[in-house]
């Protein structure tokens, strides 16, 4: 299991592109929700929410838009690529990514290095891409979870919510649970926060200065 982080120079128009381009630091994303074409993700516009909510919401193809909060903006719309050629490909974006303009930084988890050349590959198709860091690490043995993290997660693996495409929605799979959909992501964000914390304390090899290895990929 690797994690990577991608560089990625988008191609192709999109409306973050625009959103992000004049603006002087990079924005946080959060990705909720990749279904059937359509990414759902929180966008951490910060100083940017009213602009970029209005903007949003003018937009014929942006299929929905809600403020969370004063900084915070909950959207979806059709991906423009990059999340489909990651998730198709067996990846899983981490919570920390970024977008500035026609720049995206990445942060990936996958299980093999052929998966990530796929992803790489795909994203060339449409843009450049630099490979950042590529860290190996397992899995801890012992379990990083608390009881309801773990009956959480195991019913959303049995159902399908990490698979590509999902077999069930975070809707779906909140009222399964039977709570709502915002406890189900709070769950669901420290149940992987706690899993990738634990692997990459348990299994990261470091060398003499207690620095990371990393972990070298071939790609041509």
């Amino acid at each position: 299991m690797f994690t990577a982080t991608v560089h990625f120079t988008q191609h192709r128009e999109c409306i973050l592109r625009r959103l992000t381009a004049d603006v002087s630091e990079p924005i946080p994303v959060e990705i909720e929700e990749i279904q059937n074409g359509f990414v759902t993700f929180i966008l951490r516009a910060g100083p940017h929410t009213d602009t970029f909510q209005s903007e949003l919401e003018a937009a014929d193809h942006v299929e929905h838009v809600k403020r969370l909060d004063d900084g915070n903006l909950l959207v979806t719309k059709p991906s423009c690529g990059a999340y489909s050629a990651i998730y198709q490909n067996h990846g899983t974006l981490r919570r920390s990514n970024t977008v500035s303009g026609r720049q995206r930084e990445y942060n990936i988890l996958v299980f093999q290095r052929e998966d990530l050349k796929h992803i790489i590959d795909d994203l060339e198709g449409f843009g450049t891409v630099t490979l950042g860091k590529l860290e190996e690490f397992r899995a801890s043995t012992d379990s990083a979870l608390t009881e309801r993290q773990r009956e959480v997660v195991a019913e959303a693996l049995a159902r399908g919510y990490y698979d590509w495409p999902r077999g069930i929605t975070n809707e779906e799979l909140a009222t399964e649970l039977e709570i709502s959909r915002a406890t189900l992501h709070e769950h669901l964000r420290k149940a992987e926060r706690a899993v990738l914390s634990s692997a990459m304390a348990d299994s990261h090899r470091r060398t003499g200065r207690r620095q990371f290895e990393r972990i070298g990929i071939d790609h041509e």
